[in-house]
């Protein structure tokens, strides 16, 4: 029996959408013939040819304002809207070597884009009295690295609040909010830095793999996520197919978080 996620013709803005996890929901998305518009800084290499992509900086105001006008003047009206972008660029050294800029940073491009967004779409979502948000998190938000991601975790961990409160809010009005939380994910950022860590430590990539595991406390599954599995969970949660699912956090981690 085929397993139609009705997602033809819906109306979608998916943010980060030119790598890793916001590339691969792009594509998933695109197959099942989603109108879509992406948002990244920058426009992809190997675009592909039935999506709008929008080159905006979403850690700013200006930037979030620019893709929400444009995503709705081409579009005609949001069905979906998936924020994927996020990220960190800290310095490693804990706590002491994080700024109020490197805060701010953190703050901006992990939670404040996505509220930013929220509150420029969402009119449009209620006037119509239909709709999807769904926030990408991160398993840091219960298990957080020190490291050099402190500020990551706790915004990635707001953004999950803030995602359940918003539900209890608008999904009365007919909008659904819900939210991803990916654990280690191999994207093409993750294939870079271990090649980093396997040319200092003197390993090859199987074992840069190895010891990132170690450090998170291994995973159950032997290996991190792929991309295109975050997506095929994405592109199910915003489909009619989900239609009684919202204000929930699903975590797809292979089982690294070792609590219930």
């Amino acid at each position: 029996m085929n397993f139609d996620l009705h997602l033809a013709g819906k109306r979608v803005l998916v943010t980060g959408g030119t790598r890793g996890i916001g590339a691969a929901v792009v594509e998933r998305l695109s197959q099942l013939e989603a109108r879509i518009v992406a948002t990244a800084r920058s426009e992809p290499e190997q675009p592909l040819g039935d999506v709008h992509y929008v080159a905006a900086d979403l850690a700013t105001a200006e930037g979030v304002h620019q893709a929400a006008e444009k995503a709705l003047r081409h579009l005609g009206g949001i069905d979906v809207l998936i924020h994927v972008a996020g990220g960190s660029s800290a310095p490693a050294g804990g706590f002491a070597r994080l700024d109020d800029a490197q805060w701010a940073e953190a703050l901006d491009l992990n939670l404040m884009s996505a509220v930013r967004l929220d509150r420029a779409l969402l009119p449009s979502m209620i006037a119509q009295g239909s709709g999807v948000i769904l926030h990408v998190t991160s398993i840091q938000r219960v298990l957080p690295l020190h490291d050099a991601t402190i500020a990551y975790a706790a915004a990635k961990a707001a953004l999950s609040t803030y995602s359940k409160a918003l539900s209890k809010e608008v999904t009365p009005q007919g909008v659904r909010v819900v939210r991803v939380s990916p654990g280690w994910v191999e994207t093409e950022a993750a294939v870079d830095f271990l090649g980093g860590i396997a040319a200092n430590a003197g390993t090859d990539y199987e074992g840069a793999r190895q010891m990132v595991m170690q450090a998170l406390g291994g995973i159950p599954l032997g290996r991190p996520a792929q991309p295109g599995e975050v997506a095929d969970l994405v592109a199910f949660l915003v489909s009619p197919r989900a239609a009684s699912i919202s204000g929930a956090e699903y975590t797809i981690d292979g089982g690294t978080v070792p609590t219930v």
